[in-house]
């Protein structure tokens, strides 16, 4: 039996039926969201079977607030329903500092990149694999959305990191660098329905776990599937040209245009691995890498499906 009128207005919200017709007072309303649908289909058609990257990380992971930690895992589904094949990589380093704090370790990092020892490996593993790889995972599925928790170690190779992305030298420990994804057992995944969902530990020829920085994990996996779009997903609302000032977004930014930032230090600390993986992926064939503010309501799908964006995004030229 079809649903009544009633029923199907009262679900999707827009308005009260009565009679024959429905309430015309919430008229502006609906036609506010038919626009918002209309302006995102050309989006959806073009981008139905295309492979996006979205790195997950950020302070509203860790928000207490339930809401706001579901908003980009129902986004994720959003897309993946469109027919997009999602693959998310996750970062977790506010969980794995706790983590370290509980077992009495402190925290050291270099240009962005956390210095991890023998001790600091276990606990990053164990914090990735097993609590930030399912909750991630658990809030996708809340969406109706069906992800495959990856442990990193599975998919990822590795080699021990021993230059920064200004090829200076660096030791920081068991800090890889992935030099092979296994494509064919993400691939697999997709064809199989599921969002993967990767954590960043690697597996290092030596066949012991890595941390990596999950940005550039991001990065390599993304240009390893050739993937259409690459977001990365943090607490900040993009490159800004005088931070900590929201005003001063950089819409686009230009490869060309990287450098003269860096020396200016608007991009700086945990921005430069980001930029750094950024300019590898779009040199090694991903189109476009956004930089996205995840506080904000479906700042995901409002980057992805409107014509201005919201955040940074990092072209060719």
């Amino acid at each position: 039996m079809f649903a009544s009128a009633e029923r199907v207005f009262a679900r999707f919200g827009w308005g009260v039926v009565r009679g024959c017709g429905f309430d015309f007072m919430n008229v502006s309303e609906i036609t506010a969201k038919a626009k918002v649908l209309l302006e995102a289909l050309p989006y959806i058609q073009d981008f139905r079977g295309s492979t996006f990257v979205v790195k997950y990380g950020g302070s509203f992971m860790d928000d207490p607030d339930p809401v706001v930690r579901s908003r980009v895992a129902y986004d994720i589904a959003f897309l993946a329903a469109c027919g997009i094949n999602v693959v998310v990589v996750h970062g977790g380093g506010k969980a794995i500092t706790r983590a370290m704090e509980s077992s009495g370790l402190k925290a050291t990092f270099v240009n962005g990149l956390r210095v991890t020892d023998e001790a600091t490996v276990a606990i990053v593993k164990r914090t990735l694999d097993e609590i930030v790889n399912r909750d991630v995972c658990n809030a996708i599925a809340s969406a109706r959305g069906k992800p495959k928790g990856l442990p990193g170690d599975t998919v990822l190779v590795c080699q021990k990191l021993t230059v920064d992305d200004d090829g200076n030298p660096v030791d920081l420990g068991f800090v890889g660098e992935v030099t092979e994804v296994k494509v064919k057992l993400i691939k697999k995944e997709i064809a199989e329905g599921f969002v993967p969902v990767i954590s960043p530990v690697a597996e290092g020829y030596d066949g012991k776990p890595y941390n990596v920085n999950a940005d550039l994990v991001a990065g390599r996996v993304a240009s390893a599937l050739h993937a259409r779009r690459l977001v990365y997903m943090s607490d900040v609302p993009g490159l800004l040209s005088a931070p900590p000032d929201p005003e001063s977004l950089i819409s686009t930014l230009k490869i060309s245009q990287v450098d003269a930032l860096k020396a200016k230090g608007i991009i700086d600390k945990g921005m430069r691995p980001k930029v750094a993986s950024a300019i590898r992926a779009l040199q090694e064939g991903v189109q476009r890498v956004h930089f996205i503010d995840g506080r904000l309501p479906h700042s995901l799908l409002l980057e992805i499906f409107t014509d201005t964006g919201i955040g940074t995004e990092i072209v060719h030229g």
